[in-house]
């Protein structure tokens, strides 16, 4: 069974690190801290329930996580009226034309009884024919609606919906984006299957920086709505001045810190619920079943287990995990930037989460987040005071001295490579290893 008092210590030794950076620093970066490592944490999950449950490996952790955010431009944008009248209608039409055309050529291969090269020229055709209709269709209306006022909107804009709608419709599009990919990529081996993975992230990622109608590409869509009251509404609040002449803090500090903490509260629900419906999962006959396909496929696939099946719905749940960390991460942003999701970067940071954390084992994921975020924002300060108390009794003048105080911000990667080296010296399977059951 799992120590629970370690658990709980080492929760207790996160909570505490954080109310030190409240103490010192100030509540409203603690805060901010925290609801990163909820959102850290979350898409930690995600590749736990796909590596530690079933030995899939995913780097596209991006390009999901990016999808998310691109479902929160979706839901809760304005649409913008004059690019719908000039070609919104024609650009899904086309869309929609190449998706039948894909489905129609999937439908062609399963039923026509002929020599496999001939299918390949037959579906390869359709699908060419199909995105050269598709692309004839829509070059002309994408210029017309990138036109129009490029530097406010220039893109076809949302559904105007509550936002926190585009966090379940994240993880549905991220989903399903997972099951195409699955069902091409699944059958990789493990090193290939990586490969494919980022290459395809960094494919989404592109696609969004570049189609403009979409998502305003490098432009960025600013000012997404709240799901939580803005600072300047709160001010005017009687009992958020009351609070603010009590606790002798700013009332633009106060207003700042109960905007946080009830993002705080949504993140945490979000991640308890998600916690217990993995939790329900892996102590099923379901969970029990992955683990058996992880730890020897020939023998689960000899017991009649259908391995790509079982391996793809794990894919698609994980994928969704971070489409919604993803769509949550937008919504604490207030702006959609693809520029900033860099898989060769953000993708291994989530992983060194999971290993750091322990792989198999949910709440090793959490803390795993937790840390890692942690140390990742608070690198720079660390180091700044490591630096300076180093070189204290050196002139300020120095120039090995300036230099070094200059880039202690690069600090953080070497962090990043203690604490992974630390942990796998000392605790190999993770700070929270997976339970044998």
């Amino acid at each position: 069974m799992q120590n629970k008092n370690y658990i709980l210590q080492l929760f207790s030794c996160m909570f505490l690190m954080l109310l030190l950076v409240g103490f010192f620093q100030s509540w409203n970066l603690a805060l901010s801290i925290f609801n990163l490592c909820i959102i850290s944490a979350i898409m930690s999950l995600g590749i736990n329930i796909q590596w530690g449950n079933a030995g899939i490996v995913n780097f596209g952790v991006m390009g999901f996580a990016a999808l998310g955010g691109l479902a929160n431009v979706i839901i809760s944008m304005p649409p913008t009226l004059n690019a719908w009248e000039e070609g919104g209608i024609l650009i899904l039409s086309g869309i929609v034309t190449f998706i039948i055309s894909i489905f129609c050529s999937i439908y062609l291969w399963k039923k026509l009884n002929i020599d496999k090269k001939k299918k390949y020229v037959i579906t390869s055709i359709i699908i060419a024919t199909s995105y050269f209709l598709m692309r004839y269709i829509i070059d002309i209306p994408i210029l017309t609606i990138e036109s129009i006022e490029p530097a406010k909107t220039g893109y076809l804009g949302g559904f105007d919906l509550p936002v926190i709608i585009s966090w379940p419709i994240g993880g549905l599009l991220a989903a399903l984006t997972a099951y195409a990919i699955g069902k091409i990529a699944l059958g990789l081996r493990s090193d290939y299957l990586a490969i494919a993975t980022l290459g395809i992230s960094e494919i989404i990622i592109y696609v969004l920086k570049n189609e403009d109608w979409l998502s305003r590409g490098v432009k960025n869509v600013n000012g997404l709505p709240r799901p939580v009251p803005y600072e300047i509404e709160l001010q005017s609040k009687q009992w958020v001045i009351e609070i603010a002449q009590f606790t002798n803090v700013s009332l633009p500090e106060i207003s700042s810190i109960i905007v946080k903490l009830s993002y705080s509260f949504l993140f945490i629900i979000i991640l308890i619920g998600i916690l217990i419906l993995l939790e329900i999962a892996l102590k099923s006959p379901w969970g029990r079943m992955m683990r058996a396909i992880r730890d020897n496929e020939v023998s689960a696939n000899a017991m009649g287990k259908n391995i790509k099946k079982r391996h793809l719905q794990v894919f698609i749940i994980g994928s969704a995990i971070i489409g919604i960390a993803g769509a949550m991460l937008t919504t604490l942003d207030g702006q959609f930037t693809p520029v900033s999701y860099q898989p060769l970067r953000f993708t291994f940071l989530v992983w060194i989460m999971v290993i750091i954390g322990g792989s198999g084992n949910n709440f090793g994921s959490i803390i795993g987040g937790f840390i890692i975020w942690f140390f990742w924002i608070q690198a720079e300060p660390i180091g700044l005071w490591l630096i300076a108390f180093i070189t204290s009794y050196v002139s300020d003048s120095n120039l090995i001295k300036s230099h070094l105080l200059e880039n202690a911000a690069h600090m953080r990667l070497m962090f990043m490579g203690i604490i992974l080296l630390v942990t796998l010296r000392f605790a190999p399977k993770g700070l929270i290893p997976e339970v044998k059951r």
